[in-house]
């Protein structure tokens, strides 16, 4: 349960931080698409990742 929380604690954070980043200017022209789908997964992968690093450091200091 405390995971869901997490998630939804991190989740908003990472489009924000994420959300400065030009995606568009990275990838070829006409390419929207497929840069949204970046930016979705990023994010998700982000988020998955911090998440689990909180939860192990504070389930190292248990």
């Amino acid at each position: 349960m405390y995971k869901f929380v997490l998630y939804v604690l991190v989740l908003p954070l990472c489009v924000f931080a994420i959300d400065s980043i030009d995606i568009n200017r990275i990838f070829k022209k006409g390419k929207q698409r497929q840069a949204r789908v970046f930016y979705i997964l990023f994010i998700f992968a982000m988020s998955y990742l911090i998440v689990n690093f909180i939860s192990d450091f504070v389930g190292v200091m248990n």
